[in-house]
């Protein structure tokens, strides 16, 4: 794969999740540049991942090599079991220039703090001239969202959602939303009782067999099913957009009602899994946002299915990455609860009796994705009231699924699902006791636990811990308005029913691998 056997003045570096075939680096063939790709330890160990993110970084970084060269492109591609691979990325950089006689060093900004960080040094220390290029992926650049709200005491996602919306144009009508308003949210809540039946998975199949064995021989430690036989994540651009406009006309027109629903018969439903190609950059946003709206313009979607999906692209994605940059490095390190507790066995089996968490960790242990909901109000859900750790929550959510990457997953994770930020990112903390997931799933069907006890001993766990977590944070939380009739509800409990309960939590959170 490698065509370095002749001088080079420059080295451009691409990362793992910059799989831009549309980036302005590759307009033109340059005899004198040498694209830099590799496959490090330094990438893989630095949090434990699932195999199929591994494989699909790596299959993905290979064909991208394929192409480039393929387009008259010089391409030096270091394996993960190449001999001479040193699996530091500054490490590899430094021994390739020598050896090509390199004297300029160019990368593209990376969407990470610990690579940011790492690149910077790197760059103040070599003898190598270094240039940093944008990404030419996002809407907005790093700081833009920290200059939105700057001198404002809160941020608020839907201030500079609609500020996205009106800069771009996007489903606006001159200067007024389309539709009427900004937001459908209240329209996108339904539950999913089985019809319409999720469409057929539109994604393609691999056989990384081989490229998985290459993995595991290297000594790479990963957890979750590789399914590297029969591998449904793209593997290019191509299949990306393919992928794209099946969502578009078979699940798109449900989104909408259904984004939220949750089900044990079907994992899917109506989302797009388009994440991990566009936080790898197969895809831009743009294009994702215009083929939306463009079915919206078509009649083919309603307006509360477009708003609700372009509000994950054009608002909150780009929003999280705003408050990522802002915040870190200190941000990484929140926890405004104090909780310490360990992850329980079973976030790494998904054997536990709860059986939403089961479905949920399950799900995501064999897919390596997992929607909103199930991220936000089971896994975190519970993770919240149990009182992990949420800088362990974060590791594991960083892991496990495919499309994490720092930039949108920490903010995600510590903010939006563990309040770990003491409100920064949410108005309130999201949880729920059993009722929520009742309401929006079939889990309680047929769970050992009775979704409608507080303290028996086959009580729904969730219960217990959400009157106690709510009990327990009484002086911060009492006064926040979004958190509605809960402390009026605690206050009208007696004595002996708040103790009961606080003794019921204490037991679970005791014992939290026999759940």
């Amino acid at each position: 794969m490698n065509n370095n056997q002749q001088p080079a003045h420059t080295l451009r570096l691409i990362l793992g999740d910059q799989l831009n075939s549309q980036h302005s680096w590759f307009a033109h063939q340059q005899d004198d540049v040498l694209y830099v790709m590799m496959e490090v330890r330094q990438e893989t160990d630095y949090v434990l991942h699932h195999a199929q993110k591994i494989i699909a970084i790596f299959a993905g970084m290979r064909e991208f090599a394929r192409r480039l060269q393929l387009a008259g492109h010089r391409v030096h591609f270091l394996t993960i079991d190449d001999p001479d691979n040193l699996h530091a990325i500054p490490a590899n950089i430094e021994k390739l220039a020598q050896m090509v006689q390199a004297q300029e060093f160019q990368y593209q900004a990376p969407d990470e703090y610990r690579l940011d960080q790492q690149l910077q040094i790197f760059a103040q220390t070599t003898a190598l001239r270094c240039y940093m290029f944008d990404s030419e992926h996002f809407l907005t650049q790093r700081e833009e969202a920290g200059k939105i709200f700057e001198g404002r005491k809160k941020w608020l996602m839907e201030h500079f959602y609609r500020q996205m919306r009106v800069k771009y144009q996007v489903l606006m009508t001159g200067q007024d939303p389309t539709g009427g308003a900004w937001n459908f949210d209240h329209d996108n809540r339904k539950a999913w009782s089985g019809l319409p039946w999720e469409p057929e998975d539109f994604r393609p199949r691999h056989d990384h067999s081989a490229l998985w064995e290459t993995i595991q021989n290297a000594g790479v430690k990963s957890f979750g099913e590789p399914n590297a036989s029969e591998f449904a994540w793209p593997l290019h651009r191509d299949e990306a957009l393919t992928q794209l406009q099946a969502f578009v006309r078979l699940a798109l027109p449900h989104f909408g009602d259904f984004q939220d629903a949750m089900s044990s018969k079907a994992w899917r439903l109506f989302h797009s899994l388009l994440s991990f190609a566009l936080n790898v950059k197969m895809l831009s946003p743009r294009e994702v946002i215009a083929a939306v709206e463009a079915a919206y313009s078509r009649g083919e979607v309603s307006i509360a299915a477009a708003e609700g999906y372009i509000r994950q692209i054009l608002g909150w994605r780009e929003y999280v990455r705003g408050v990522y940059w802002h915040f870190m490095p200190d941000y990484a390190q929140e926890n405004a609860f104090d909780h310490q507790a360990e992850l329980p066995t079973w976030f790494w089996t998904g054997k536990t009796k709860m059986r939403c968490l089961s479905h949920a960790i399950g799900q995501s242990l064999q897919q390596a994705h997992a929607h909103h909901i199930q991220r936000l109000m089971v896994i975190g859900n519970f993770s919240l009231l149990a009182g992990l750790h949420p800088q362990r929550v974060h590791e594991w959510y960083l892991g496990v699924y495919i499309d994490a990457f720092e930039w949108v997953e920490l903010p995600n994770t510590l903010g939006m699902s563990q309040y770990a930020d003491g409100g920064v990112l949410a108005t309130k903390p999201y949880v729920s006791s059993a009722a929520y997931i009742d309401r929006m799933s079939d889990y309680c069907k047929g769970c050992q636990y009775d979704k409608k006890q507080r303290t028996t001993e086959n009580a729904c766990p969730f219960n217990a811990l959400y009157w106690d977590f709510f009990s327990r944070n009484e002086k911060q939380l009492a006064s926040n308005p979004r958190i509605g009739m809960v402390y009026p509800q605690l206050r009208k409990m007696s004595a002996e029913a708040r103790q009961d309960l606080s003794e019921r939590a204490i037991y679970l959170r005791q014992n939290f691998d026999a759940l």
